[in-house]
């Protein structure tokens, strides 16, 4: 039972699945019940999601995976199915537009709702209908969310946080200034580690310091962000759920515990954030132009390259021999603690991979039998095939 004086007239919703990659291997496998479940892989790789039995051990994601195993030794290790969360997403993101057609999607397992006007419709108030979305997701798909309801985005995101898994938490307008008095300033979305200590730098770790501050002083500090904060302090977030975000860009990088140059283990990498890259823009039916590499020094010091091809690409294959050749030029600059890969300039699928590269003959063969993998993938799994560079 939920009782709040605000919480048939909140219309704002922020939906996150609970765990969701992990949440998605235990309903696939139900041997995996009551297992500590890592999504990851590679001693020197990161977790990306951990089941809440591996939570309780300290795991989190983003952690070094030989740290995470240090923690839960006896944890189940998966590799990530990127195309096959992505397809569980879609199902849910049918679900949620059934409710509504302002949907904007964060990530695959995270979404904002803007349900405002649409007791009319379904004859139940938003928080009724929320309610029976998760309540759907665990009887049709087996899979858990929490909701967060508010006034505004930012609100309802930090709402979802409160009580998961299967939580429901409201923040109304009336209780905004006293939820967010003395809570840390890094409950705000995007603000990580060096905003953090930006921040404490200038005396402000809570929303009360926040409140503190005039505006024009925040302004002059911390430019944009300062303004952010200045509304944020106060709970406002004018921003609008809007359903036509376009994507701009779809990239995938990862740090280093230790930063290195070893050539075989970069490249590596560079394989396997290029064949994810090339899953997600597959997910979405999209192609880049432009492929970039990014890069981080062990002094912290970013280096960028980027490249436009003649056609739109959502080739792994190619991804990575673009990027690979990006590489080439920088490789002598390491060690590096971080090696990204991104394509940009999207376009739809249907433009994508379509001329053929006089300088490379075997190209069209490679992507012909990049095909036939994913078709194996999507029937066996994504363990049905591997490249040898992919376990470097």
């Amino acid at each position: 039972m939920i009782s709040h004086p605000e919480l048939f007239s909140l219309s704002i919703a922020h939906m996150d699945c609970d765990a969701f990659y992990a949440s998605v291997e235990k309903r696939d496998d139900p041997s995996l019940a009551g297992k500590p479940v890592i999504i990851g892989g590679g001693k020197r790789g990161v977790v990306s999601t951990a089941c809440y039995v591996a939570r309780i051990r300290g795991v989190h994601s983003a952690m070094p995976m030989f740290q995470a195993l240090k923690l839960c030794p006896d944890a189940v290790v998966i590799r990530p199915r990127g195309s096959h969360y992505a397809a569980v997403s879609r199902e849910i993101r049918a679900m949620m537009d059934d409710l509504t057609p302002a949907v904007e999607p964060l990530s695959l397992d995270e979404a904002f709702l803007d349900m405002t006007g649409t007791e009319r419709l379904h004859h139940a108030p938003p928080a009724v209908m929320l309610a029976g979305l998760v309540r759907r997701m665990e009887k049709e798909l087996g899979l858990s969310g929490s909701i967060g309801l508010s006034h505004n985005k930012f609100l309802a995101k930090v709402a979802s946080d409160l009580d998961k898994p299967r939580g429901f938490s409201v923040i109304g307008k009336a209780e905004t200034a006293a939820f967010l008095a003395n809570k840390p300033v890094s409950l705000i979305w995007g603000v990580g580690a060096a905003t953090r200590a930006s921040l404490e730098r200038a005396g402000i770790r809570t929303f009360t310091d926040l409140l503190r501050w005039e505006r024009d002083d925040l302004h002059a500090r911390f430019g944009h962000m300062g303004e952010r904060l200045w509304h944020l302090a106060r709970g406002e977030d004018s921003r609008r759920v809007s359903a036509h975000h376009p994507v701009k860009s779809i990239s995938n990088e990862t740090t280093f515990f230790e930063d290195t140059a070893d050539p075989d283990l970069l490249d590596g990498h560079l394989w396997r954030l290029s064949e994810k890259v090339a899953d997600r823009a597959k997910a979405r039916q999209l192609g880049g132009r432009v492929v970039t590499l990014k890069l981080k020094r062990a002094d912290f010091r970013s280096l960028t390259r980027r490249v436009s091809l003649d056609d739109l690409t959502q080739s792994a294959d190619r991804i990575y021999r673009t990027a690979r050749g990006l590489f080439d030029t920088v490789a002598g600059e390491g060690p590096f603690r971080l090696i990204g890969v991104g394509i940009s300039e999207l376009g739809p699928e249907e433009g994508a991979d379509l001329s053929n590269d006089l300088l490379d003959p075997q190209g069209a063969r490679r992507r012909a039998a990049e095909r036939a993998t994913d078709a194996i993938r999507a029937r066996f799994g994504e363990d049905a095939i591997l490249k040898g560079r992919a376990i470097r």
